[in-house]
Order: structure tokens, then sequence, then C-alpha cells
């Protein structure tokens, strides 16, 4: 008798009453055997009428008990202060929906509505979580459509880009990765570290950190957000490199001259690892005007503007996109297929698939 379960308002009166049940095995052939054990096992602080020869009674005077009472009040407090924290925080999302249903269990709220609300109570903290549960609650019918749906939001948020996520850039029409080597720099030009697309396979000097230039780290990226990207490896920032020369008119007459470096092959701006101007801009290639959370295997464009003109910085610069075509340069006896920023009409070579590698 001693690993049955004793009754003292600490664990709801339906749960009790069906863990005896479990236990006791003799419940079909001798109602009366467990009626008088279950009534033995109450604590005497709760006060039982005299004659209970019924299993529903002893349900029905448990639940008017003020201990049920005190038991429901505890747990709807409980209910009222969960709080939802991310996997990637932390968080055990199985443990967090178990919790939920049992305290809307303890607390009898059978009421899906109810219960909707006290979910979205608790995703408070989480604006996105809190925003596409929103977005489609009054859908849900059930507690399991409501922990399926959910679900569907957190599968769906671990392919957001978040702000210091590992990334990878696919050339969409090669199927290659964008690429740099550390030790490896242009012989013409900047002279810096190379950016080229190399193999179609993963390659870890194809990883990057890709940050917001919102200021907010580990927050969502959105698309048309300015961003930047660092090589994991190298730590060298993707960018473009402007420079300047002295010209001189006359002995006494002369100006500062500013200019991008060429790209070795098609006299492109050049794209480095180095560069000094590293701002992109995101734009998706085929859902035009598309405002949104960026996502793994999203299709985007990218674009860098120049801060500089020939005659020194300036406001409205030319703005050029990100592209790889099939011209290849050598250093040494390797090549490599390039890697330019330009201005001309966007084509399939300016497309650019974004993988997640590691979520921040």
């Amino acid at each position: 008798m001693n690993y049955f379960p004793k009754y003292d308002g600490n664990v709801h009166p339906d749960e009790w009453i069906n863990d005896i049940k479990k236990y006791y095995n003799i419940w079909e052939d001798n109602y009366g055997g467990f009626l008088n054990t279950a009534k033995s096992l109450i604590n005497p602080i709760i006060k039982l009428p005299t004659e209970i020869n019924d299993l529903e009674k002893l349900r029905d005077i448990l639940k008017k008990d003020i201990t049920f009472t005190l038991f429901k009040n505890v747990n709807k407090r409980k209910l009222q202060s969960l709080t939802y924290i991310p996997e990637r925080d932390g968080g055990d999302n199985l443990k967090f929906f178990t919790c939920f249903h049992n305290l809307c269990y303890n607390t009898e709220t059978n009421d899906i509505e109810e219960q909707k609300e006290y979910f979205l109570k608790a995703l408070n903290d989480q604006p996105y979580f809190f925003t596409e549960f929103y977005k489609g609650m009054n859908n849900i019918k059930s507690m399991d459509e409501l922990i399926k749906a959910f679900d569907e939001i957190v599968m769906d948020e671990s392919n957001i880009i978040i702000d210091g996520s590992i990334v990878a850039l696919k050339h969409v029409a090669t199927g290659k990765y964008l690429t740099s080597i550390d030790n490896l720099h242009y012989t013409t030009g900047s002279e810096g570290p190379i950016v080229y697309t190399g193999n179609s396979k993963f390659d870890p000097n194809a990883c990057w950190y890709i940050f917001g230039n919102n200021g907010k780290y580990n927050d969502y990226i959105y698309t048309k957000s300015d961003i930047s990207f660092q090589h994991k490896i190298s730590g060298n920032s993707l960018g473009i490199c402007n420079y300047s020369q002295q010209i001189r008119y006359s002995r006494h007459l002369s100006r500062i001259q500013y200019e991008y470096h060429k790209s070795p092959s098609s006299n492109h701006t050049e794209v480095n690892c180095d560069g000094n101007e590293g701002e992109w801009k995101i734009d998706y290639s085929r859902l035009e005007n598309y405002e949104g959370y960026l996502k793994s295997n999203d299709i985007v464009n990218l674009s860098i503007k120049k801060s500089f003109d020939i005659n020194g910085h300036t406001q409205d610069g030319q703005v050029e996109f990100l592209r790889s075509h099939d011209v290849q340069f050598t250093i040494g006896n390797d090549t490599f297929q390039e890697v330019v920023c330009h201005n001309e009409r966007l084509g399939e070579n300016d497309e650019w698939c974004i993988e997640l590698i590691k979520q921040a």
C-alpha cells in the first residue's frame, strides 16, 4: 500500500483517482475494496461525509473542498505567468507544451478560446511568435490544433536568418558558392583577398556571418535591410574598395580623383574580402516589392551603393549588383570564376540563394 499516492489537495482529484486505478488490479472485482482504499488515502484535514458509497460522489466531494479551490488558484497564477522561451535561447518546446497543457487541465480551463488567450499571453515577450500565432488563432478549434499550429510556427522560425547567423551564398545559375581564401590575393586592382564562386559542394571558405546594420544583434533580418557579410575564417568583410589618386594639371594645380578598382577580367567593379565599403541591401529577385523576414533558401539580389564618385564622398552614389558569370581570371596556375559588381540590366547571373548554415 505504501506506493499508493496520498491525496492532500496538491493534485487534481481526477488525476489522483486515475493513478490509483492503475495500481489497484482488483478494481473490477472489488469495488468496495477500491473505494475504501481510496478513502483511506485522503489526508485527514479533508473532511469526508460518513457515507460515501460511490466513486463519483467521492470525486465531487474532493472538487468541492477548499483544497481544490486553492489548487486551481495556484495553477491559474502559474498559467497566467507562463512565459515562452525559444529553443535557441535555451527553452524546451516539449516541456513548454506539456506544462501549458497540464496547467489548463489543473485549472479546468477547457474552453479553447480561453486557452488561446492564455497561450497568446505566454508569447508576449516574443514578438515574432506572438504575431504569427495571433494571425492564425481564429482558425484553431482544439488544443491539438493549437499545439500543431504553434509547432509549425516554430519550424518556420528556425529558417529565418538572424543577425549574427552563419550563411552561404549560392549562385543560382551555376550552383557554386561565394568563396574567399584569406591568403590568396588579386594580382591586380586592390590586391586584396579574392572573392569568387568556387565549388558546388559546401566548403568552409564559403561561410559568412551576416549582420543586420540596425544595431540590434540577434534580431531578425528583413528583406530590404542593410546588411554586411563577414568571412567566417578570415574575419574580413565582403565589399568593394575605393582609392584616390592625385591628378596634376600643372605645376601649381592638382586635384584628388576617386575611383574603384576594376575586376581582373571583365573590368567591372572589383569585389574583394577586405573592402572599405561593405554595406549591402537585399531585394527579392522574384517577388517585386516583397517585404518580410529573410529566410533560408530565399532567392535574392544583393546591391551596394558606392559612397564615392570621381569628386569624393557623395550621398547619391551609383547602385551596383553582385554578379558571378562565366568570365574567369587566373592567379598563378589556378583559374577562378569572377565575381563583380555592375550597374547593367539584372539577369539570372545576379541571383543568389541564401542558405542558413547556423542560426545565431
